[in-house]
């Protein structure tokens, strides 16, 4: 007698979140699919199911983090109207960790290292990258804004992995020296 099957339809997105949680617990060179099912509580054949392998598996996490991540990196320039407001709203992201806690930093820095051999995470990458510097474009001109996002993203990893502080206003004068010069223009 066959057991009637169970309508999940939030099972797919249960099972690249329970992904995210065991990459950020396990790293890639960790995860499998037993870890990630049992995380995500269902069966180990619903991810061959719902993914092709394993590497799809993590492509499809890796890129619902990335958006994810996204959202609440483009929320913390909501409300930034001027090239002071910008230069502290960039402050506030590298002194608050960039919007991420500890977990997510694991992830980040597990895809970086991912994409670094593997050229279809390269597109995760370049696009959640991409996506940041357009937030910054809405202020500052286009080769600016990509020196900032690397200027973001060194400092918090610095500031993540150092054994000491770094003083706010130290983070400040960094990003002002490189946001340069406002772009009145560029600000909406």
């Amino acid at each position: 007698m066959r057991r009637p099957r169970r309508h999940d339809p939030e099972r797919k997105t249960r099972i690249l979140d329970a992904a995210i949680d065991v990459i950020a617990a396990q790293g890639v060179a960790g995860t499998t699919h037993r870890l990630i099912a049992a995380a995500a509580d269902v069966p180990l054949g619903s991810l061959t199911y719902h993914f092709a392998s394993l590497e799809d598996l993590r492509a499809q996490a890796f890129r619902r983090f990335a958006e994810r991540m996204s959202v609440v990196y483009a929320a913390h320039f909501d409300g930034v109207r001027t090239h002071e407001q910008l230069v502290d709203a960039v402050t506030d992201l590298i002194a608050g960790d960039a919007g991420a806690d500890t977990h997510d930093w694991a992830v980040a820095y597990e895809l970086y290292l991912a994409a670094l051999r593997d050229p279809a995470l390269r597109e995760v990458t370049e696009t959640w990258m991409r996506t940041s510097r357009s937030v910054l474009e809405r202020f500052v001109e286009p080769a600016t804004a990509r020196g900032v996002d690397a200027l973001i993203e060194g400092l918090t990893m610095h500031k993540i992995l150092s054994t000491t502080p770094y003083p706010k206003e130290q983070i400040r004068g960094m990003v002002a020296r490189v946001a340069g010069q406002p772009a009145p223009a560029l600000l909406h």
